[in-house]
């Protein structure tokens, strides 16, 4: 999920002022067709992909696992993409709404899913939790930021209707790696991996016109949400993200950029100064926030001083956490652990 922060300006062009609508399509590319669905969050859509795949249709990403997605796929296929069915599916990463939908497909149209190792453990990972387990982890989360018991709480309350065990119905997959060639209707896409938003997403450039689906590697307006997860608290997420963005840089200034969230762009460059430029000034509020002992909780109202609900509030605190995080591997704060096992830290 994004940061919900505020949009980060950039010189970026739109070459479509409007999104499809409902269970329509806008061919962007020859044979690349945009397709939004809905999401029941605060950023409330995603753009999916459908490509020509000779007398099928190759899918990116599956959307979010509900009866509204699966109705409007439904739809799509009778009335938008008549006479063609899927070969198979493409999932970016593991999130939610990317993979969420990825057991229905594949089971009910007979197809693959193909995704990298890593998002695909780290989908089992979270959806093979029982409640219990789930629940635990989350309260020594939220323990280690320093989070209230109140807030701790509310948000476990929250968490005890959600169920991710029955939707898993992913048996198999095909491998995606780093510089791979996925032919579609014959033509190469070629896998560029980006980290730190999610552990190995898998982002696909075609060479021939210039397309990039970016997945949330590199979103226009809006950072990706780069946190450090209750799996992995040591974890350097942020240095992770700074690092790949360098890699899509070697993809040409004129490159048309198709992300997951807002509007297709081209200015893919720019934005990633941009990004870079956000996260450093972000990294300069968190080193402030320093200046005395404090709990990632405590710096996480620095850096989101409005209002957050519960749903928003544990990407707040994950995305300061990384950046605290940065700061501590990099000797520019150091981090501190009570006997209750919560993290204070502070600059060196």
């Amino acid at each position: 999920m994004p940061t919900s922060n505020k949009p980060i300006e950039t010189p970026l062009k739109f070459p479509w002022d409007e999104p499809p609508a409902p269970e329509m399509a806008i061919e962007v590319a020859p044979g690349v067709h945009w397709i939004r669905m809905p999401l029941p969050f605060a950023l409330d859509h995603i753009n999916l992909w459908v490509l020509d795949d000779g007398d099928g249709l190759a899918l990116v990403d599956s959307g979010f696992d509900s009866a509204v997605t699966q109705e409007t796929w439904e739809s799509l296929f009778q009335n938008y993409f008549p006479g063609k069915k899927p070969t198979r599916l493409i999932c970016t990463h593991h999130h939610p709404d990317h993979m969420g939908l990825a057991g229905w497909l594949t089971k009910t149209y007979d197809i693959s899913l193909s995704t990298t190792q890593k998002e695909w453990d780290a989908f089992h990972q979270w959806s093979r939790l029982e409640p219990d387990d789930l629940t635990d982890i989350m309260r020594a989360f939220y323990v280690t930021g320093g989070v209230s018991d109140e807030r701790q709480e509310s948000d476990l309350k929250r968490r005890q209707g959600l169920s991710i065990r029955k939707r898993v119905e992913l048996k198999k997959f095909d491998r995606l790696e780093d510089r791979d060639e996925v032919k579609v209707n014959g033509q190469p896409w070629v896998v560029t991996i980006g980290t730190g938003h999610a552990p190995e997403l898998a982002a696909l450039y075609r060479a021939e016109d210039k397309v990039l689906i970016s997945g949330d590697q590199v979103l226009p307006k809006i950072s990706p949400n780069v946190s450090v997860m209750p799996f992995a608290l040591d974890a350097d997420p942020l240095k992770d993200f700074m690092d790949s963005l360098d890699r899509f840089r070697t993809l040409p200034v004129d490159t048309l950029v198709l992300p997951s969230h807002k509007l297709p762009f081209y200015g893919l460059h720019d934005r990633i100064d941009a990004l870079k430029s956000h996260h450093m000034d972000r990294l300069d509020d968190a080193l402030n926030a320093c200046a005395t002992s404090v709990t990632a909780a405590t710096a996480t109202t620095v850096l989101f001083p409005r209002a957050l609900n519960d749903h928003q509030y544990f990407f707040a605190l994950g995305e300061t956490l990384a950046h605290l995080n940065y700061l501590w591997h990099a000797g520019q704060i150091s981090r501190s652990e009570s006997k209750t096992g919560t993290y204070t830290f502070q600059r060196t």
